[in-house]
């Protein structure tokens, strides 16, 4: 849903002169430096960025699935560190307290985030807990007006300079699976939080991940989100369905990326005393990648506007998270062949882009996590 269509196109050219004009002259500076600039960082609080699914009561723009949708179409057209920067405090770093929290824990977080005073990051996965979440061994015990919370949380994005984490711990050990995760909104000046040394990643340079690590941290009460033991599971999912479809979205974005320069590389370099995009089986990779990144825009557009509407959109959010990562992946390897030798050089950004976009395939859900998500939906809805 697009509330206001000048509005919205004035919002997007503003996010398509910055990315042209401020991030993308700072690519190779992240890569080389694995650091997003703080005058880059600056900016983009200047620009509202750190808050634009947050609502506007809150201090944030409030943009709508589909209107988030198209500025992520925009901000995929550059280094993703830039976007994995701002993400958490859009999505699951906020989400969590925004559709469950209390007022309370909404009034005083949501406006930090919104502004980028405060840096967020969301602790699900542990050294022994990924896809199957419902395993984590963090613990969460009572303790008069406070939990003492404990564990481990790997790879978890924004962990270096995070000014607050949402934690998912089991406040109850007895129930099985994921019946007894809690979510608690934990601060990083709390004592007994470590963060560990930041990952050396294939990819996705100036984006940094780390442990967090938890030992007997005492958390008041009231900063478990809802104020509700044993829902936090359900918390994540709602989360993760729209962090879902955002990724999906930025997927895309960076695939339109990667395609336009590849394009206009084919026009330009010669081969054979011609254009190597005059080649049939050049147009046919082309073509090909042109239609997947046509047919990921159309699914996240449409998933995003059900969403809007209030539909449940569960399935449709991994689809589109399934395909269009799928797609960016053969997307990126289609343009490296083109570039031949030259694409596999640092030379060119394609080179680094091929690297950063096996991420997509992974995070948010793995596509094998969202195969099985599509097809016990389906089977659900036949019984």
């Amino acid at each position: 849903m697009i509330r206001d269509n000048e509005t919205h196109q004035l919002l997007l050219s503003t996010v398509r002169a910055f990315v042209r004009d401020v991030l993308r002259p700072h690519e190779k500076e992240v890569e080389e430096n694995n650091e997003v600039p703080e005058s880059v960082v600056a900016q983009m609080r200047d620009l509202g960025l750190f808050g634009l699914t947050i609502p506007e009561e809150y201090g944030g723009l409030g943009l709508t699935m589909e209107e988030e949708a198209e500025v992520c179409f925009e901000l995929g057209r550059t280094s993703p560190a830039f976007r994995s920067l701002i993400g958490t405090n859009n999505g699951i770093g906020s989400q969590g307290i925004l559709i469950d929290g209390t007022e309370e824990q909404k009034s005083f977080y949501l406006p930090k985030l919104a502004t980028g005073e405060y840096l967020s990051s969301f602790c699900l996965t542990e050294p022994d807990a990924g896809s199957d979440a419902g395993s984590l061994k963090t613990i969460a015990e009572r303790d008069g007006d406070d939990y003492l919370i404990s564990g481990t949380k790997r790879f978890i994005t924004n962990a270096p300079y995070a000014d607050i984490f949402t934690v998912m711990a089991r406040t109850d050990r007895d129930a099985p699976g994921a019946k007894g995760i809690s979510a608690f909104i934990v601060e990083r000046k709390s004592d007994g939080v470590t963060i560990g040394k930041p990952g050396h990643k294939m990819g996705q340079k100036g984006s940094l991940t780390a442990d967090v690590i938890f030992d007997k941290v005492r958390v008041p009460a009231k900063q478990l989100i809802g104020g509700v033991e044993n829902v936090g599971f359900k918390t994540a999912m709602k989360v993760l369905d729209k962090g879902r479809l955002h990724m999906a979205a930025f997927a895309a974005g960076v695939s339109d990326r990667m395609l336009e320069d590849t394009l206009l590389y084919a026009i330009e370099r010669k081969q054979f005393g011609r254009p190597i995009a005059s080649f049939e089986l050049i147009q046919g990779m082309l073509a090909d990648s042109k239609a997947e990144l046509y047919a990921a825009k159309s699914m996240v557009l449409d998933a995003a506007r059900k969403r809007d509407e209030g539909q449940r959109i569960s399935t449709e959010a991994s689809c589109a998270k399934m395909f269009s990562t799928e797609a960016c992946g053969r997307i990126a390897d289609r343009c490296v062949q083109i570039y031949g030798g030259a694409g596999y050089v640092s030379d060119y950004d394609i080179e680094r882009f091929y690297r950063d976009v096996r991420l997509f395939r992974i995070y948010e859900g793995t596509t094998q996590i969202q195969q099985l998500v599509i097809a016990k939906n389906m089977i659900r809805e036949v019984s």
